[in-house]
């Protein structure tokens, strides 16, 4: 397996290219009333932190360090990364981060809160405050999904970041149920064979 690793400035246009398509894209007319997405973004956001935090709790801390490949985040930074995240997207869209983080709109910033070395019960505390903090912030803007904000030299809306932020958690789900059963370490919430 061959790890890409994408550079700050490639995963902003990548970000970008995502969130330009989303937005260019119109529902098709219908007599429905409109859905509530934060409603259905809420949803997935709650499913994908059960099923992480599930797997956080799961794993062995011996196999925290445990990564695919070299140049490929273990299953600590991962799991940090997510919490990071969950900060930092919010962030972007204007929402008040908790200071005591050390997160701010310099990405160096979530780098170094990246990069700290914390035992796996300060990661899984680390992760359920940072799930607290999004949907606070999720139903912050809840009236703002229309609403732009630049982020370098590109214009975006509050909206089509939530369904980012949202897809952001899947992708690393899925990452990390991959990352148990490569552990010996079945998710939670399967069924049992038989």
């Amino acid at each position: 397996m061959t790890a890409v690793r994408l550079s700050l400035a490639g995963r902003l246009l990548a970000l970008a290219a995502v969130l330009t398509v989303l937005a260019c894209q119109t529902p098709a007319a219908s007599d429905e009333p409109p859905r509530d997405l934060l409603a259905d973004l809420a949803t997935q956001t709650d499913q994908a932190e059960e099923k992480i935090l599930g797997l956080a709790r799961a794993i062995p801390e011996e196999d925290y360090m445990w990564r695919p490949a070299p140049g490929v985040r273990s299953v600590a930074e991962v799991l940090i990364h997510i919490a990071a995240d969950n900060y930092f997207i919010p962030l972007l869209m204007g929402v008040d981060v908790p200071g005591t983080t050390g997160i701010t709109l310099d990405y160096a910033t979530v780098q170094t809160y990246e990069g700290r070395m914390i035992p796996k019960d300060r990661i899984i505390q680390e992760l359920e405050e940072s799930f607290r903090f999004l949907d606070q912030a999720l139903d912050s803007t809840r009236a703002d999904l229309d609403r732009t904000f630049e982020f370098g030299a590109t214009t975006l809306q509050v909206g089509p970041m939530w369904v980012q932020a949202v897809t952001h958690l899947h992708e690393h789900l899925g990452q990390m149920i991959a990352y148990a059963r490569s552990n010996d370490v079945t998710p939670p919430w399967s069924m049992p064979e038989g």
